[in-house]
Parts: structure tokens; sequence; C-alpha cells
């Protein structure tokens, strides 16, 4: 075995073993020796430099091929980056904002409360033309965030353009570990609480029992949740924040890929909150269980579009080399076991996206 194979074995070997569900059967057998004489063939032949890292890198990437698309293989940069948005948790210390690409430099989306950008007085809308004095035009965004973060502490300056104002403003900003929180709750009119749930990390349901007890406070029981535009995340957080407003019973039912099925139920035996959950096509996975509990529990009405249609849930096994291996291992269906995988939820109310919390706090005001 060469040098090329035995760095597969060796990686697929580490992650395999992290997988308590999965079984790795014998045939038919993975023949590292074609792998091997193709991998040889390539470097013999190809017109560029190209290493074995790389191949092995290409090989196992090639792995996933034939997979669903969520099932995938990371490097150790990739995953520190999936890590990054699973935690809701920078792995290197940033400014806080959350940018998008725009017209070949980079927009603020969102501003985290009470980070370095905010106390500097940058805004979401702000266009970011330069990083410490050098122009980002054009660049990749990956890279004009890697310009961004730096060590905790140290400053860097941002230049950008801003509506209404004439002459670029610069802006020196301390860098520091960024923890994102996914929640943002207010208080609408005739006292209804409303809680955004962006995505669902490791933060999710500590920030939702924060915002439900804010508004217990004030003696407010009527609550619009928003999983617009959620692409899921953690099934234990999802899990634990359903169990706050749905009555006892199922949640959602886990079928893995050995054939067991794993209910996860609420004992709440009576929720404080009446709810209604405002959803539409981008709502996904975790969304899909937090809409179709409310729904098929009696909990509340789904106002919206029809979900996406992801029902899978997917295990993270990391590697020795520190990459890691995200597979899908199980399909869960609703509190009725309606199947979501392809279909989505429909909502109990249609309504287009600028009627929709109007719909939603409706809802709630003629259930009083």
């Amino acid at each position: 075995m060469n040098k090329f194979s035995k760095r597969l074995s060796a990686l697929a070997l580490s992650g395999a073993i992290m997988f308590s569900t999965s079984v790795i059967k014998a045939e038919p057998a993975l023949d590292l020796g074609y792998v091997d004489a193709m991998a040889q063939f390539v470097k013999d032949n190809y017109l560029y430099e190209i290493t074995d890292e790389q191949l092995t890198e290409g090989a196992i990437k090639g792995l996933f091929y034939h997979l669903d698309p969520y099932s995938n293989y990371y490097t150790a940069e990739e995953y520190k980056k999936l890590e990054e948005q699973l935690t809701g948790e920078m792995q290197e210390a940033g400014i806080g904002v959350r940018v998008m690409e725009h017209s070949g430099y980079v927009k603020v989306i969102d501003v985290i409360k009470n980070s370095s950008s905010e106390k500097a007085g940058l805004k979401s809308e702000d266009i970011i033309v330069s990083v410490d004095g050098q122009s980002i035009n054009g660049l990749p965004i990956d890279n004009i965030v890697a310009l961004i973060k730096g060590e905790e502490g140290s400053k860097v300056k941002i230049g950008v353009v801003r509506e209404g104002e004439k002459d670029t403003l610069n802006f020196d900003i301390t860098r520091a570990k960024v923890i994102y929180n996914p929640i943002k709750s207010e208080v609408l009119d005739d006292n209804i609480g409303y809680i955004k749930i962006e995505e669902f990390n490791q933060h999710s349901f500590e920030e939702v029992s924060k915002a439900l007890g804010e508004f217990e406070s004030k003696g407010i029981y009527n609550v619009v949740f928003d999983v617009r535009d959620n692409p899921g995340g953690s099934l234990t957080e999802v899990i634990n924040i359903l169990r706050l407003i749905v009555p006892k019973g199922p949640i959602v039912h886990v079928k893995y890929s050995t054939g067991e099925e794993v209910t996860y139920k609420s004992f709440n035996e009576s929720p404080k909150y009446k709810v209604s959950v405002m959803a539409n096509k981008n709502s996904a996975s975790a969304s899909e269980i937090f809409a179709g509990a409310v729904k098929e529990s009696g909990a509340g009405k789904v106002i919206g579009e029809k979900t996406y249609g992801k029902g899978s849930v997917q295990d993270i096994a990391t590697l020795k080399d520190g990459g890691a291996v995200k597979l899908t291992i199980a399909e869960y269906f609703t509190p009725n076991r309606n199947k979501v995988n392809k279909v989505g939820i429909e909502p109990d109310i249609l309504a287009e996206d600028d009627i929709m919390l109007k719909k939603a706090v409706e809802v709630l005001k003629n259930n009083k």
C-alpha cells in the first residue's frame, strides 16, 4: 500500500469509529489498488503540479458524490467554518457583523448587539470598501472575512461607504471573540410578543427562554414565532424550545438508518403560551420540526408558505487531521407521522410575506 492509500485508509478509519450507529459492509470491497492506479496515472500525466494531499482530498470528496446533498467531507479549514455556523461562536476574533457580497464589496446585513462594531458605530447597510487601508474590490468574500478576522484584542481599520455620507467613513475596531445570538425579540402592539429565530444554534434555547421570561414578567402570553428563512440547526435545541410551548405528546419521530426509531416528546401538561408561527419556502430542517410540531399538537397555527422540505438528520464525525464527515443518518416525521422530506409543511393559513406578520397577530387576537 503506497503513501496515498495509507493516508486515505487512516482518514477513513478515524472517521468511521465515531459512528456508533454505522454498519460497515464488506461487499463490494473498496478497491484501493484501483484508486492507487488512478492517482498514479493522474500524477504521471497531469500537466500541472498536484500533491498526494490534494489527490487524497479529491478522492475522499468523491466518496460523497452519489450521496444526498447534505452529506459531505470537510477539510480542517472547511470544518472550522461549519463549526462556527453550528455553534454561533467564531474560532477567531472578529468585529461582530454579518456580511454579504455586494457589487464587488461586502454589505453589512447585521451588526451583532454589544459587539465592537456596534460600539464603534458600524451600521446595517454600510458597504465595507477597505480593510486596513487595502481596497477589497473584487476579492472573494472568504478572503475579505479573513482580512477582517485576527488576534483577539488587535485593531483593524474598516472603511465604509454609507448612504447620505459624501466621504468614506473609517472605523478603528478592536477584534474580539464573537458569539452570534440568533434570537431577536420585541413586544408588538396589543401586548403580543414576537420572537425571530434565525437559526437553531447552541444558544437558541437559552435565548428563547430569556425572551419568554421577559414577556411573562410583562404579562405577555401571546407570542408570534418567526422562522422564515431559518435553515435549521440543532435537533436538541429545537426540541427543548418546543417543550416550552407545545402540550404533552410527541414532538418528532426520528427513524435511523439502523431501523431504530426514537420519539421525542413534550411533557408540558399545561403550556402557558398561545402561539402562531410564520414560515416560508426557505424554512428548513429544524424549522420544519418546529412548524410541524406547533401545527399538529394544536399549540398554534402556521402562517405563510409551504416550507422547504428537508426532513433528514445529519451526524458529524471529526477526523484526526481536523477535518470532519457530515452524513445523513436518519429521517424525521411530524407528530402525526407525516413525511417532511421533499414534501414540506403546509401552512394553516396561506399568506404572502408582506402580510404574514399581520395574519399571525390576527390569529392570536382572535384566539383570546
